[in-house]
């Protein structure tokens, strides 16, 4: 058998990293070509994940906190694509998820928490790209909680109470994609 060499490659790495920057991959530091919109919108529809998480939290006036998070997750091989969506939509960060304990392969998870960078980025490119599937209808309650918590209603009972419903409404779009019936 013929032995290989390894030689170190001299071509550029997937992204650009400030070395002075620790944790997540954002925007400022990928050097990569935009996807077209509507291919993006597709991945969304297919991978991508809307969901809003409330615990307790004892500064908050409330005694909760709402979190929304959208993220899309995919084998660490398939990197490049949660890049080049993170630069079509404009925000979010990657981040690396190791599986070693389950024995899967590496992740990588790219994610937007930010009801700012929601309100900015996510929602006008999914408004003028909109979902055709199954994510279409969490988007549009997920939508509506982060429009509610940047009017400041999660801060109040009854705002609080409301962000519930929807949530509740959407986990039940997440169960009905699940069951399959009689099989």
């Amino acid at each position: 058998m013929r032995e290989v060499s390894r030689v170190r490659s001299t071509k550029r790495k997937p992204f650009e990293r400030n070395p002075k920057l620790k944790g997540p991959i954002g925007k400022e530091q990928i050097r990569r070509k935009k996807l077209n919109p509507h291919y993006v919108a597709g991945f969304i529809d297919g991978e991508g994940s809307f969901s809003i998480s409330i615990g307790k939290h004892k500064t908050t006036k409330s005694g909760f906190d709402v979190r929304p998070e959208f993220e899309i997750e995919v084998r660490k091989d398939d990197q490049v694509i949660l890049e080049r969506i993170l630069v079509t939509i404009g925000c979010g960060k990657i981040f690396d998820c190791s599986y070693d304990r389950y024995g899967w392969y590496p992740h990588a998870k790219y994610k937007i928490t930010s009801n700012k960078d929601m309100r900015e980025y996510l929602f006008p490119f999914l408004d003028a790209c909109p979902l055709q599937a199954k994510n279409l209808e969490s988007y549009k309650l997920f939508k509506k909680i982060v429009l509610m918590m940047l009017q400041k209603k999660h801060l109040t009972k009854k705002g609080l109470e409301e962000i519930r419903r929807v949530r509740d409404k959407m986990r039940t779009l997440g169960k009905k994609a699940r069951t399959y019936g009689n099989r």
